[in-house]
């Protein structure tokens, strides 16, 4: 029996140990495949990876912010061109209009008061002239009612004056 223990006993052992080494090979698989994962999640060329889009984040932040805020200042000169090129051309519209002489000669009798040869010019006073002027000059009317040439002269009579 003893030869029957020692082979009972050698085979029960052998048993455990295919048993434990099984347990054994098990355990350490999935302690690997643990590790495999935790690896899998940040492995070394992914940490690179995510500095390197990191460092070109903080590296184009700048230049992208500068080149928004240029892109308004384009915008807005454009705008300022545009209306600069509006003024330009109602102003050679204008230039073009003092050509003419009759629009000239218009200008001149609406604003001067000028008259052709043998014309009589007539000014009609405001038979009214407001309860807001205290003191009118010579005529009784205000400085843009007047012909330019009777400001000219109220003019010169101020600065004839001592205190004016």
């Amino acid at each position: 029996m003893a030869g029957n223990r020692d082979r009972f006993s050698t085979f029960s052992t052998a048993t455990r140990l295919r048993q434990l080494g099984e347990r054994t090979a098990a355990h350490v698989y999935r302690s690997q495949s643990r590790r495999q994962i935790r690896r899998s999640r940040l492995t070394g060329r992914a940490a690179l990876l995510v500095l390197v889009l990191c460092t070109l984040v903080v590296a184009l932040a700048y230049p992208m912010r500068q080149y928004v805020s240029q892109r308004s200042e384009i915008a807005e000169q454009q705008q300022a061109a545009a209306a600069a090129q509006g003024r330009l051309e109602r102003l050679r519209d204008e230039k073009a209009r003092w050509q003419d002489n009759a629009y000239a000669e218009q200008q001149a009798r609406r604003h001067l008061h000028f008259l052709r040869p043998g014309e009589i010019g007539y000014i009609m006073t405001d038979p009214d002239p407001g309860a807001g002027a205290t003191e009118r000059p010579r005529g009784g009317r205000t400085g843009s009612d007047r012909p330019w040439y009777s400001n000219v002269w109220d003019g010169v009579d101020k600065a004839d004056r001592p205190g004016g």
